[in-house]
């Protein structure tokens, strides 16, 4: 295993954010869905996911910064250099680890007899031994399973889709295509978790993926929660004389029956013509907008100067 400096390509001066920011571009760069061709690709993946296990880890980093433990993550024990003094193999004096002799027991701070065994190879190693899984050893306790870095990336959808459930194909920076499900009642901006689906690593559990929805605009409907709105634009004759009208909703055109001398402004409520919400589906409001012929019609001309007339008398 390489320095893990060497493998990120960055100095031992570099800060947390330098860190994760090279590690980021190497993964992308090495990751075997994008190097199907490249037989060595996956091993520069590994190696530089092994890297950022060290120096993206700050107590890691500190330890192989003191030569604690070297560039897979192992203890490096150095107490045997000392170990005899350079005066022979004849009679050392272990007394000082108590209890008269290598391996004899004694009372820790708490005042309980410490493990003779773990005692004895703590005071040589020090936090090496320690750190190697020394306490794990008299405990019987293993240390919890590290986990990779969460990823995101957004995923911009349609009202129709949200209208349908639809299922759409997204790439995410780890190089995986997933399939996401439009998850009902889901809203701008909402971020959504897909769990194990981030950054991963040989024994490293994957982190997650987090997922922000961005609804693209409509040209016609404006959602509101669960909610749509619609502005209609009528004919004058249908707003004064009544009747039905065809109404655009996500799922299909409907047909609506208004009432007459019905004023601009005036909303109507389809029910469950909405977004699938999770306590079901909203509601289509439809705001009605008088439109005036494009053409001079001369009668409507007529007889809307005579109500003016009526009206000045």
């Amino acid at each position: 295993m390489r320095n893990p400096y060497d493998v990120l390509g960055v100095p031992r001066s570099a800060d947390e954010a330098e860190i994760k920011k090279a590690f980021r571009k190497l993964a992308k760069t090495y990751h075997p869905d994008r190097n199907a061709n490249d037989p060595k690709a996956k091993d520069k993946f590994a190696e530089v996911n092994s890297a950022y296990e060290i120096l993206g880890d700050a107590q890691k980093r500190a330890q192989f910064d003191r030569g604690e433990i070297d560039a897979e993550g192992k203890p490096r024990f150095t107490g045997f250099e000392g170990f005899g003094g350079g005066r022979g193999a004849r009679g050392e004096d272990f007394s000082g680890f108590g209890g008269g002799g290598p391996f004899g027991g004694r009372r820790n701070s708490r005042g309980f007899n410490a493990d003779p065994g773990e005692d004895f190879f703590s005071q040589i190693f020090g936090e090496a031994f320690r750190s190697a899984g020394g306490d794990g050893m008299r405990q019987g306790r293993s240390r919890p399973q590290q986990k990779g870095e969460d990823v995101s990336a957004t995923l911009t959808v349609t009202l129709e889709e949200v209208a349908n459930e639809a299922k759409k194909r997204l790439r995410l920076p780890t190089g995986r295509d997933v399939d996401v499900v439009i998850p009902k009642g889901v809203t701008d901006g909402q971020v959504i978790r897909l769990r194990g689906l981030g950054a991963g690593a040989p024994g490293i559990d994957p982190g997650d993926a987090l997922l922000t929805i961005k609804i693209a605009p409509h040209e016609r409907f404006t959602p509101e929660g669960s909610n749509l709105r619609l502005r209609l634009p009528i004919e004058i004759e249908e707003a004064v004389l009544g009747g039905t009208i065809r109404i655009p909703t996500l799922t299909g055109a409907v047909e609506m029956n208004i009432p007459p001398m019905t004023n601009s402004g005036r909303t109507f409520r389809l029910r469950g013509k909405g977004l699938p919400g999770k306590a079901g589906p909203g509601d289509l409001l439809v705001t009605m907008e008088i439109k005036l012929p494009e053409v001079v019609d001369e009668d409507l001309l007529d007889y809307a100067r005579k109500r003016r007339s009526a009206k000045a008398e």
